[in-house]
């Protein structure tokens, strides 16, 4: 018993609870976010003559499940417009002269959702005896299958973000002696994350040809995510110690990754899934990154905006901490001065 005791203590035995909290949650994240994907609201512009406009419309978006979420555009090029700035998943092209419609998708921004939009436009036009010609204009390349290299870059980059962070603190201590310190990591992790992003960037692109070689973009992209989600992870160690690091794993890979849109796209997702994901770095790092690779950049502002946050939040947390222990240090011993005179005088 006394050599059970001394092997395993009781903080021991709380981070090993812990170990086990994270395992679970990881095993009920992953599978209650993908057993089963199901179409909800997925945006779709139409595009069909006025008399039959609204009728179409209102048909759509009655289906049962609610699977689609259709809104007129006055015309195809309006309808590649939005599809083309990742405001709808595809643009139905309804000719009343024929039985024959027209489906138009941009892939690229999730194969999973274009997928599912092609299936269920098929099941309609199927019940309506009609049918569906799918036109693609924004593929992802042959290297990029099933759109997943944006998703699995941005994992790597979050991965080192975090794991930089821990190592730091494991090996000089959770918590920076004083705000000095805290900017010397803070300055090393932004190194690290210039070099890596860059790393990153030049691997997926032009080395490995998964990705259009948007460098330039994909680089920044990187270094912000690698840097912010650092600062994150360091302020979780400031404030919590050990267990910030099972908090920053909780965050970027119990909750983010199953959330971020990159196996399935968030239409496809469970609604606690589907909320959180474009709130988290992964989902927005997702996003941003085939915004990039893919769409000229054109809506990533909130993507960007999301993950600074993080960085912004985990800068100010440090600090906010790190001076509050500092004052309470310079404070306590003036206390203990005055009261050793009080008891002298």
């Amino acid at each position: 018993r006394a050599e059970f005791r001394d092997a395993i203590t009781v903080r021991a035995a709380v981070l090993v609870i812990g170990v086990a909290i994270l395992q679970l949650g990881f095993i009920a994240s992953y599978v209650g976010a993908f057993h089963q994907p199901t179409p909800h609201r997925l945006p779709l512009a139409v595009v069909a003559p006025a008399d039959v406009s609204a009728k179409v419309i209102s048909q759509l978006n009655a289906i049962a499940g609610s699977p689609l979420q259709a809104l007129a555009v006055p015309s195809a090029a309006a309808g590649t417009t939005r599809l083309l700035h990742r405001d709808v998943y595809g643009v139905l092209v309804v000719d009343a002269r024929s039985t024959a419609d027209g489906l138009i998708e941009a892939s690229a921004s999730g194969v999973s959702a274009a997928t599912a939009l092609t299936e269920v436009m098929q099941q309609v036009e199927a019940h309506l005896h009609r049918t569906v010609h799918v036109g693609d204009i924004r593929p992802p390349l042959p290297g990029d299958r099933n759109s997943l290299s944006s998703f699995y870059l941005v994992v790597g980059w979050i991965v080192g973000g975090y794991l930089v962070a821990a190592i730091l603190g494991i090996s000089a201590g959770s918590r920076p002696a004083n705000a000095n310190r805290a900017t010397v990591r803070l300055v090393a992790i932004a190194v690290y994350a210039v070099m890596t992003g860059l790393a990153g960037a030049l691997i997926a692109g032009p080395w490995l040809h998964a990705l259009p070689s948007q460098v330039a973009g994909l680089w920044w992209l990187g270094s912000l995510l690698v840097f912010c989600c650092g600062a994150f992870a360091m302020a979780l160690q400031v404030v919590a110690g050990t267990i910030g690091i099972g908090v920053s794993i909780l965050v970027f890979v119990v909750l983010g990754n199953p959330s971020a849109g990159g196996a399935y796209a968030w239409q496809l997702l469970p609604t606690f899934w589907r909320v959180i994901g474009p709130w988290l770095p992964s989902g927005a790092g997702t996003s941003a990154a085939r915004g990039i690779a893919y769409f000229d950049s054109v809506g990533i502002g909130t993507d960007l905006l999301v993950i600074g946050a993080y960085g912004v939040v985990g800068v100010l947390l440090i600090f906010t901490v790190l001076l509050d222990v500092g004052h309470q240090v310079v404070r306590l011993p003036n206390a203990a001065r005055r009261r050793a005179v009080e008891v002298g005088g």
